[in-house]
């Protein structure tokens, strides 16, 4: 009988490049099992038991000190176990400060953190650099151990600092089989001591155990009770089963020049403002695709809040509460579209009907299991945190080809496709000839004094920027993105009110659309909530089953273009700039542990750091691609109905340093956002897009965005409350108030008065669509 693969036991510090660590390994040691708990999962002298099943350990990073036993857990007392129980352990950043200090070594700051950036490091070339030549590692840390005084602990190598003057970089136990790096081997950047240096820990490792006779044991039930499976995960069949005939979708394509997306959607009555409205708009470069949702009275709509045990179905009059049960609302929705699953779109466009809408910021910290403090916010006028529709008919717009796509997935649906197709071309003609559809938006400014512009404090943003940087200084985390709600309160009492034939956020729309013309825009009414988005950044696109792709492409670094600005210049301001590449690749690391998290070790990162040229500005764009292992997709494509995708967007939010959403490590910098910011983002810094029904998908960061909180609906357990009378809504006299989220990433080098003209600056682009600007003073 041949024997079992060696085991790896990965303990994860809850960071944030944990499973890219978990590749390493694998890509080290092939076949190897590589099972990850928590360092606080379980207690060591538990953990003794089953140590004899594992061929060695790898402690990973984390945020935090090592002289804290909350962030460190048992990692603090592995170092020091009996020889019985003694296996080889390599540790990584925060496993090398953990490692030294056991032995007696000092712990300090660096005068300058380090993180993201790339140093030359010295070896002996010995040891776990044996055969290594140069060595370009990245850092991400701002703690660092200092050698003199530590018994048993040898040096192995450094790097030397302007700032911060020599630096150890990794080192080993003299007697016991440890050995660690301070750098992250992981790392897409790092050359030279990543995989070279994993490959002589693992001979190391075998050369040890076999001096001593050690075999691992035998894998069996008890120790699977406790660690599981290993990573990579596979991921079970939904427990929903498909329905045996799936939808087919119908569409005719057709070639219509001159009319333009806003056209459409007015044909199909987007000024009725009490009616649900969604379209996706590509209003520039790079951009291609527009979807406008074509939808109808029973259009069903779906939201949920956080808290809830059920989400909220609406079908024409009705809205029922469904009960989660044992399902979370991500599962939920996954069985939702697993019974709605389509086939026989058109190969060219994207999307052919399915779920349109958008997803909170505070969902996807939900998911990451960091509670969200609702108390401070009425029940009633909560946004939802997943508030979606699902499109059966729609019209998709092709800007490069010029073509429009109408389509449904109803069943014997064609009359209605002929219909709109004569009603568009009708357009169309009159359009052209009598300029009967006016897309010109009406002005949205308001008149003097009767809107009312409330920005954050600005001193207690400033000392919330410095309150971030000790966290940083403190080894907390890396980099973290503070934002804060500016509101816009309008009352004019002679401004036209919302109708059946005019919506005034339709307007703001297309005025946004004018100023901010953006390849990732938004017009979504799903009241209670109106987005209107004009995001310049796509988050996570999934291709359709079998051979699906994901793909996330953060953009990090954007100068606007100007006479003087040619792409030298801005090759010289971006790529050139350590900062501007030391986000970059926070944000790539850290997507790429997300989507191995999701899909396993297939993850390349195709593009790292190109500046791209958009409509207004230059931006630095990365590019991170993933496929699920051989045949699993193709599963999904008969039983998941990219709920692969979706899982890998669940793993992926909130957003992380991608447009200045969080920070890493992800979790931890949540959890000390919420400390510094004193309401919730809700619809900001979320996500918006589509679930294809035929299995792909596509959401963008919601930024460069305002929404509004509607009251004149109401959903309870039984009914969807409708108020359709012209000369009776609800709240038209009231105030109307729209919130605009803004922020920057705060790092080590911050200035807390750029900051704040920084967010002033992002915060104008919206701004403007309400003839606003920035109050004097500020």
């Amino acid at each position: 009988m041949s024997p079992e693969p060696p085991r790896i036991l990965l303990v994860d510090s809850y960071d944030s490049f944990t499973y890219n660590l978990a590749a390493l390994c694998r890509q080290a040691i092939p076949n190897c099992y590589v099972h990850i708990i928590k360092n606080d999962d379980i207690e060591l002298k538990d953990l003794l038991l089953y140590l004899p099943y594992f061929s060695g350990v790898v402690v990973g990073p984390g945020p935090g000190s090592p002289n804290i036993p909350e962030d460190i857990g048992l990692v603090k007392n592995l170092w020091k176990i009996d020889d019985a129980h003694l296996l080889p352990v390599f540790g990584v950043c925060l496993g090398l400060q953990s490692l030294a200090l056991e032995y007696g070594a000092n712990l300090h700051r660096l005068s300058v953190v380090k993180h993201g950036h790339v140093s030359a490091v010295e070896h002996t070339g010995t040891d776990i650099f044996k055969g290594v030549g140069p060595v370009d590692a990245v850092r991400y840390h701002s703690l660092h151990v200092e050698l003199s005084g530590a018994k048993n602990i040898e040096e192995l190598a450094s790097t030397h600092d302007e700032e911060n003057g020599r630096v150890v970089m990794a080192l080993r136990h003299r007697t016991r089989p440890f050995w660690a790096v301070q750098y992250h081997p992981e790392s897409v950047l790092t050359r030279g001591g990543g995989i070279e240096v994993m490959l002589n820990f693992w001979r190391l490792a075998r050369t040890w155990s076999s001096s001593r006779g050690r075999v691992t044991r035998p894998w069996d039930r008890k120790a699977d009770a406790i660690f599981g499976v290993p990573w990579p995960y596979v991921r079970p069949l939904p427990s929903t089963p498909l329905i045996t005939t799936p939808l087919s979708a119908s569409a005719l394509k057709l070639s219509i020049p001159g009319l333009s997306a806003p056209e459409i959607c007015e044909v199909l009555g987007v000024d009725d403002d009490s009616s649900p409205f969604v379209m996706l708009e590509s209003a520039a470069h790079p951009g291609q695709f527009t979807i406008i949702g074509c939808l109808t009275s029973t259009s069903l709509r779906v939201t949920y809040t956080i808290g809830d045990g059920f989400v909220h179905l609406a079908n024409g009059e009705s809205c029922d509460q469904i009960y989660l049960g044992s399902h979370g609302v991500w599962s939920w929705l996954t069985s939702f579209m697993n019974k709605r699953k389509v086939t026989g779109g058109s190969s060219e466009i994207p999307f052919w009907g399915g779920l349109i809408g958008y997803l909170s910021y505070e969902l996807g910290t939900d998911s990451l299991r960091v509670s969200t403090d609702t108390d401070g916010t009425c029940s009633q006028t909560r946004h939802p945190d997943v508030n979606l529709v699902f499109v059966e008919r729609s019209i998709v717009l092709d800007s490069t080809s010029g073509h429009i796509y109408i389509q449904s997935i109803m069943e014997d649906d064609d009359e209605w496709l002929t219909e709109m197709a004569e009603q568009l071309h009708s357009a169309a003609r009159n359009y052209s000839t009598y300029s009967s559809y006016n897309t010109t938006p009406y002005s949205t400014k308001a008149r003097p004094n009767t809107s009312t512009v409330t920005l954050p404090d600005r001193d207690l943003y400033r000392s919330r920027i410095n309150l971030a940087k000790e966290y940083l200084f403190a080894g907390e985390s890396y980099e973290l993105c503070l934002t804060a709600n500016t509101r816009i309160t309008l009352n004019d009492p002679l401004a036209p009110k919302a109708s059946l034939t005019y919506s005034p956020s339709w307007q703001r729309y297309k005025h946004l659309r004018e100023l901010n013309p953006a390849p990732h825009a938004a017009y979504l009414r799903l009241h209670p909530t109106t987005l209107l988005a004009s995001s310049p950044e796509r988050f996570l696109s999934y291709t359709r089953p079998p051979g699906t792709t994901y793909k996330l492409c953060p953009v990090k670094g954007t100068i606007r273009k100007g006479p003087r600005i040619t792409r030298a210049v801005a090759e010289q301001a971006l790529r050139g700039s350590q900062k501007e590449v030391a986000e970059n690749l926070m944000i790539v690391d850290l997507i790429r542990h997300d989507m191995h998290g999701a899909v396993g070790e297939n993850v390349e990162v195709k593009q790292f750091c190109t500046v791209e040229e958009c409509k207004t500005v230059w931006q630095l764009v990365s590019v991170i691609e993933g496929q699920s292992a051989d045949g699993a997709d193709e599963t999904a494509s008969h039983c998941a109905n990219g709920a692969l995708g979706w899982e890998v967007l669940r793993r992926s939010l909130p957003p992380g340093v991608s447009r200045s959403m969080t920070g890493a490590p992800k979790k931890r910098s949540v959890e000390i956002l919420q400390t510094l910011e004193d309401e919730e983002r809700n619809v900001y810094s979320g996500v918006f897009g589509y679930w294809c029904a035929g299995g792909g998908g596509d959401w963008s960061v919601t930024i460069r965005s305002c929404f509004k909180y509607d009251d004149r609906y109401e959903c309870d357990a039984h009914s969807w409350t409708k108020f359709t009378n012209p000369d009776f809504y609800p709240g038209v006299h009231e105030p109307e108030q729209w919130v605009i989220g803004a922020g920057g990433a705060i790092t080590a080098l911050s200035d807390p008065d750029a900051e704040w003209d920084e967010m002033l600056a992002k915060l104008q682009s919206v701004l403007r669509v309400f003839g606003a600007a920035v109050p004097r003073g500020h």
